[in-house]
């Protein structure tokens, strides 16, 4: 670090810049946004990239208390986009885990979000886009986002893909 803080011009960048990507965030989810929170969402995402958590340490993912983090996860459960179980090891513990349609409604927003990313990167030089993303790798790196190519295995991710013409409307 070069300083005691952040640039204020890198905040105010990066803050106008988190605007356009929540617009996009915002339009990716299509037809599920009638139905879902970007905060839902983003649970989604949680479940998605790190695979079944304890509610707490999905609640500290999100930033957010567990009470809160629980009544989203309910709703969610009604919607059968997670499941809530017990861990094996420890029947205690209950884990909050993605299900085959929560990933679709997942997998549908990543696709969107990529095209309209891609629609926005052809707008500027390559030379500048190649910046662009490393810049932002550092940046969700520092931040903790596990990039996609990470995320845990998913067994029914094939059948989730053809699912997906089948899944019922959100």
């Amino acid at each position: 670090m070069d300083g005691p803080g952040p640039d204020e011009r890198a905040v105010e960048a990066v803050l106008t810049a988190s605007r356009a990507m929540i617009a996009v965030a915002t339009r990716s989810l299509g037809a599920a946004a009638e139905e879902t929170t970007i905060a839902q969402y983003r649970t989604l995402v949680v479940l998605a990239s790190r695979g079944p958590q304890r509610m707490v340490d999905l609640a500290s993912a999100l930033g957010v208390a567990p009470s809160i983090a629980g009544r989203m996860c309910d709703r969610l459960v009604r919607r059968g986009l997670i499941r809530r179980q017990r861990a094996r090891t420890d029947r205690r513990v209950v884990l909050v885990s993605i299900t085959a349609a929560g990933r679709v409604v997942v997998d549908g927003a990543t696709e969107r979000r990529r095209a309209l990313i891609g629609s926005i990167l052809s707008r500027v030089p390559r030379h500048t886009q190649n910046s662009i993303a490393e810049a932002l790798r550092v940046f969700a790196e520092a931040s903790g986002e596990v990039p996609e190519s990470q995320w845990p295995d998913d067994p029914g991710r094939a059948a989730v893909a053809g699912a997906a013409a089948a899944a019922r409307p959100l």
